[in-house]
């Protein structure tokens, strides 16, 4: 079984008024038409791409960030960015709130996501998660954790940026679960260039009211397309993306990266 945080039950998305429900019929053609583009473009790319560049990938992820970008506004949310993402080679983490994380993490920069296996069998979602190259690992089998980590240092060695998020599940916006550490194991793989290095990222949601939990948090037993209607008939909503400076991986252990990742994502949460 994955893990799933179940500390507060999710709340019922609330019922779209007249103003939700005609932003809702104006915004779903919208996204799901420029989704369905972007997976047009991606596939007339990709056998290109792999027969002059090989694995390495260097057009396609530009087009998820072009499609990321874009959808952000239609789905209604503002995203307001601290920092830069780091150059050289490394692996990215962050804290997760909801399944928009993906859109807004990708708007910022081309990354592959690491995500648990189940997700590549969800309606939609899945969908997109394999188109876009997503990684994806069985969290709870510790037997394969050496092996998934060799995954994804493959991944950095390619010159991909691999990001995951290490708390193994998504909460309700306003804390940071401890990190998981096995798939840190991945920087100290012989594979990745010594210079490899860490970025630590913190998503902040901004609920409507103080104290509240964001509206666009997506956790425990939340049925996925309500939560989805929901975020569509909204007013809108805002996001800030902390990045912050990377860690060198060089000399240190996975444990070590791991408490060092936590300590910077709840800094500026």
């Amino acid at each position: 079984m994955s893990l799933t945080w179940t500390g507060l039950p999710a709340p019922p998305p609330a019922r779209p008024g007249l103003a939700g429900w005609l932003r809702l019929a104006v915004r779903a053609p919208l996204v799901i038409g420029l989704l369905t583009l972007g997976l047009a473009v991606k596939s007339a790319l990709r056998l290109p791409e792999a027969l002059v560049c090989g694995p390495r990938r260097p057009a396609t992820p530009w087009v998820t960030v072009a499609v990321c970008r874009m959808a952000l506004p239609l789905l209604g949310l503002r995203v307001r960015r601290t920092g830069a993402p780091m150059t050289g080679p490394g692996l990215a983490v962050a804290n997760h709130a909801s399944w928009l994380d993906i859109f807004v993490l990708n708007a910022v920069a081309p990354v592959v996501f690491v995500s648990k296996a189940e997700v590549a069998h969800w309606p939609g979602i899945g969908l997109l998660a394999r188109a876009t190259g997503t990684l994806f690992v069985r969290r709870e089998a510790r037997s394969q954790a050496a092996d998934q980590a060799a995954a994804i240092a493959r991944r950095i060695a390619l010159g991909q940026r691999p990001l995951l998020f290490p708390e193994g599940t998504s909460t309700d916006g306003r804390r940071v679960l401890r990190f998981r550490s096995a798939l840190f194991a991945a920087l100290g793989h012989p594979l990745v260039p010594p210079d490899a290095a860490l970025q630590p990222i913190t998503l902040r949601w901004r609920p409507a009211h103080e104290g509240e939990a964001p509206l666009h948090a997506w956790w425990g037993d939340a049925a996925f397309g309500p939560h989805a209607l929901a975020v569509l008939a909204a007013p809108g909503g805002q996001v800030e993306v902390v990045l912050h400076r990377p860690i060198p991986a060089r000399g240190q252990d996975r444990k070590t990266l791991a408490a060092a990742a936590e300590r910077a994502v709840r800094s500026a949460l």
